[in-house]
């Protein structure tokens, strides 16, 4: 029996409407897919409420003198005193805190702050040649930097008034004893944490001599018995720290020890998002419906 075939078409070459003979079916398909997610019924959040922080004022008083310099913590004293308290900065952003430094003399590099980007900023510009270059007195004065840290925070209306007091020698300087700075800090209620930092051992660090760096050995005088009862008269706490390792664990504890009081209260509210599904499918059928109607259109 002899029948007509398309045997002869097949090698055809195949225009647009061909190619796209599938598209009113991955049309449906996709207009399936979005009626299922109508009915799944997307929503969106809108969370608001009303958040109170009350943040700790805290001075930070470095100690800037030349034996800071000493290389007994890699790479010296001061760089990992100023690495380590920027950590500590980082990870307290509703604080207000500032920086006093102090050698022979004291004064403050930043005020009380919630800009930490520069407050960061100012504690890495930090240097220990202030005394080489005859721009402060060289020498101890712990009583005057804790007495700069207290005057910035005296008149602070926060509950909670804090001093981290980091120095590697004994007081040897200025106008103001450590123990009658301690008394006025006391009497603005003002904690103190002190950090005796380095050792007592020999320790060698660079000097400049006709511009040139030489090294010169000393030993370390650090007054533990002095720090202890200023943190004692305030109601803080004496560390000592001979290492980048046991610095980093006692400002960890610090800031343990003064957590941020945070009340919030929130509410959430829930909109329908299923309105430009829906509009999709309608408009997908119609451009199905009218594609089969008209370009697709099949003759029986």
């Amino acid at each position: 029996m002899r029948m007509s075939d398309t045997y002869a078409y097949q090698n055809a070459p195949k225009n647009l409407r061909i190619r796209l003979i599938h598209l009113p079916m991955i049309l449906r398909c996709l207009a399936f897919i979005l009626l299922i997610i109508v009915m799944m019924r997307p929503q969106t959040v809108n969370p608001w409420g009303n958040k109170s922080v009350e943040g700790i004022d805290i001075m930070l008083a470095m100690d800037v003198s030349t034996s800071m310099l000493a290389e007994d913590i890699s790479p010296n004293r001061m760089e990992v005193a100023k690495d380590v308290a920027k950590d500590f900065i980082s990870d307290r952003p509703n604080d207000n805190i500032g920086l006093t430094i102090f050698a022979g003399e004291a004064f403050t590099q930043c005020p009380a702050t919630t800009d930490h980007a520069s407050l960061i900023n100012l504690l890495q510009n930090v240097r220990t040649d202030l005394a080489a270059n005859g721009l402060i007195e060289d020498g101890t004065a712990v009583g005057m930097g804790l007495a700069n840290a207290v005057s910035r925070l005296k008149d602070s209306k926060t509950k909670s008034k804090v001093v981290i007091l980091l120095t590697d020698g004994s007081n040897n300087r200025g106008d103001i004893s450590p123990m009658t700075a301690a008394e006025i800090a006391k009497s603005f209620g003002i904690r103190v944490y002190t950090i005796g930092f380095g050792t007592n051992g020999i320790t060698r660090f660079p000097i400049q001599v006709n511009g040139m760096t030489q090294y010169m050995s000393a030993k370390g005088e650090i007054d533990y018995k002095t720090l202890q009862e200023i943190a004692e008269t305030t109601s803080g706490h004496f560390y000592r720290a001979a290492s980048r390792s046991e610095l980093q664990k006692i400002y960890e504890d610090i800031d343990k020890l003064e957590k941020t009081k945070i009340m919030s209260k929130s509410m959430t509210k829930y909109f329908e998002a299923y309105q430009p599904f829906a509009v999709g499918v309608l408009l997908i059928l119609l451009l199905e419906l009218i594609l089969r109607m008209t370009v697709f259109r099949k003759i029986p």
